[in-house]
């Protein structure tokens, strides 16, 4: 009889324990996923979070490849209008520009939101133009980027944009930090 109960009890554990970890799968899967409203891809909140964490981590790298690698290989970043920088090459290339200018560049996440078919990326931007040919000016400035995302969670195409006249003109007369 004690052998019977025991083959009970040890067939109810592995039950217990298969219906707990098959769970916790299905809800990792859940908080993991992406979704798909009419057509367009869009993050988890929670997910999203520490994409931006990232991103802005890697702005704060001061190693450009590490931006261009939340990017699709074919993803495009534009900045205020100008043309896009399509493809991780780019994307490196123009990263690297604000970093060589602002040696002491400082990027803070300011709010993710998303709205219709983009998450917008609200930044704010600190440094200090010291690189080649700079004024030596510490600016303070913010801005946007609005993405659009691929099925992996890469950003396919980001829209980014700031106010190019209150940044030079912060280039030619500097800001007040705190």
């Amino acid at each position: 009889m004690k052998i019977f109960s025991n083959q009970v009890f040890n067939l109810a554990f592995i039950v217990l324990l298969i219906f707990v970890i098959g769970c916790n799968i299905t809800s990792e899967k859940k908080e993991n996923d992406l979704s798909e409203t009419n057509g367009e891809i869009t993050m988890k909140q929670n997910k999203l979070i520490d994409f931006g964490n990232n991103y802005t981590k890697a702005w704060n790298s001061q190693k450009p490849e590490n931006v261009a690698s939340f990017f699709a290989i074919d993803g495009s970043l534009t900045v205020n209008n100008d043309n896009p920088s399509v493809g991780r090459e780019a994307i490196t290339k123009l990263a690297n520009g604000f970093m060589v200018a602002f040696p002491d560049l400082k990027l803070i996440m300011d709010s993710l939101v998303t709205k219709q078919n983009r998450t917008e990326y609200h930044w704010t931007f600190y440094g200090t133009n010291s690189g080649p040919n700079g004024t030596g000016k510490k600016v303070r400035f913010s801005g946007v980027e609005r993405w659009k995302f691929t099925e992996e969670g890469l950003i396919q195409d980001s829209q980014g944009s700031f106010d190019s006249e209150e940044y030079e003109h912060q280039l030619k007369y500097g800001v007040e930090t705190q």
